[in-house]
């Protein structure tokens, strides 16, 4: 089991979902306590006879005076058992852009519902952007049970709607874990409640602790965005030339051979430097900065890369989430920004756009609007190395940039297809109803 675990938080509006992140710092005594004096005196000040917790986590003064969370925030706390980056995501649909921000790089989603209300459509639109960004396991915290006194015939009824949703996008059943909670009154959070005598499952808390985690796989074929070129030409360092950026996926080694892309110029490591220090080996997540055996010209936004190459392509199928205002439409000219390389792009076709409440697929849209989820073809003005999303998170992902201002249109994954269930299909644009291909995009070809 690993030692660390990172966590998504979502909900829609007013599920609670600041107060149970709240309640999970205050009871796991993770809070500061000139933090705390000031949630006690912000909340005397309202006239409240117990701190809101919730203040813990709406940092901004803006989330503060109107009761929602805006940005994604990242907390971090620990217990005996385990650390935690927790990525606290808003609930409005208008900033659906953090949720899929938040969820990145997430191991497992904490999805809030209000126990009076059920799965909503933003429950739905939440589970499936952790569907698309693969992140492999889910927690539906069921909140504000005490408001409908606990009742476990209303709990067993959202928890059954939720599980056949979340498999139907490809959840595996047992990776989905259903719980009731009162994150104002703390039932079920850090502390088994006496009032749910009819749930024998975790707490959120034991379950986070217990929860098996997959590590960064360091096996996976080695990827290295350089994010810049160091060469201090001091009496010190005359001859030093150095590729510095952060590891995206793998391990290198010194004396591993590798292939700089999209150039294909081959080499040697001859050492791994970092502030601490030379290693003779490095992993996904550490920064460091390469030394090479031979004078290459290579620059920021080229991907080093080791073991299976990733494809070099100038045209690749991706399915994207859109996030802005203005629709896109094929012909679309965009910025794909793909690790530190940013290059012009047209999106040339729009192949579908699925429907997550209704789990259908429509063939052929005419466009893709504020936070819907679709299939493209996009082409690059100059080849780009990609991987497959479904074999790596970091150098399978890409924003779609707007040109004129510098604003995040998409977030865009390579490959990477969201399933429909069998029989279940959308109404093209003609009229006429198809299949969809559960498995219709494929890691791109040349």
């Amino acid at each position: 089991m690993s030692d660390l675990l990172r966590l998504a938080t979502a909900g829609s509006v007013d599920d609670g979902k600041s107060t149970l992140v709240g309640r999970l710092l205050y009871d796991t005594k993770s809070v500061l306590a000139d933090t705390l004096d000031a949630v006690h005196r912000a909340s005397a000040d309202r006239g409240l006879a117990t701190p809101d917790l919730s203040l813990l986590v709406d940092g901004l003064r803006s989330e503060r005076e109107q009761g929602i969370t805006i940005d994604v925030a990242y907390r971090y706390f620990a217990t005996p058992k385990r650390s935690f980056v927790l990525a606290d995501t808003p609930g409005h649909v208008q900033y659906t852009r953090n949720t899929v921000t938040g969820a990145s790089t997430a191991q497992l989603g904490v999805l809030l519902v209000d126990a009076r209300k059920g799965v909503v459509e933003q429950t739905r639109r939440h589970a499936a952007v952790l569907a698309l960004l693969g992140v492999p396991r889910l927690v539906l915290a069921v909140n504000k049970i005490d408001l409908v006194d606990y009742d476990e015939v209303t709990f067993s009824r959202i928890a059954k709607e939720f599980t056949a949703h979340a498999t139907a996008l490809g959840f595996a059943e047992d990776a989905v874990v259903e719980i009731p909670v009162s994150a104002l009154a703390g039932d079920n959070v850090v502390d088994r409640s006496a009032r749910t005598p009819w749930y024998a499952g975790p707490t959120l808390l034991e379950h986070l602790e217990t929860v098996p985690v997959d590590a960064d796989p360091h096996d996976a074929p080695f990827r290295f965005p350089v994010q810049y070129v160091i060469r201090p030409r001091t009496p010190d360092f005359p001859d030093y030339r150095g590729y510095a950026g952060q590891i995206a996926a793998g391990t290198v080694h010194v004396g591993d051979a590798i292939t700089v892309l999209p150039i294909g110029l081959r080499s040697t490591i001859t050492r791994i430097d970092t502030a601490d220090g030379p290693l003779d080996q490095a992993a996904a997540g550490q920064s460091v900065t390469l030394l090479l055996e031979h004078d290459l010209d290579i620059s920021r936004g080229d991907l080093i890369t080791g073991g299976e190459p990733p494809t070099v392509t100038d045209e690749f199928e991706a399915t994207v989430c859109w996030l802005a205002e203005k629709p896109l439409t094929p012909g679309a000219r965009v910025l794909v920004k793909h690790g530190t390389r940013t290059v012009q792009a047209i999106v040339t076709e729009l192949r579908n756009r699925f429907d997550e409440q209704k789990l259908a697929s429509t063939e052929g849209p005419g466009s893709l609007n504020l936070n819907e989820i679709g299939q493209v073809v996009v082409r690059t003005a100059e080849p780009v190395p990609v991987d497959d999303y479904t074999h790596s998170r970091r150098t399978g992902a890409f924003l779609v940039i707007d040109a004129s201002d510098g604003s995040t249109l998409a977030a865009g994954l390579v490959g990477a297809p969201l399933p429909v269930p069998d029989g279940v299909a959308g109404c093209t644009e003609g009229g006429s109803t198809a299949q969809t291909d559960s498995h219709a995009l494929v890691s791109p070809g040349p």
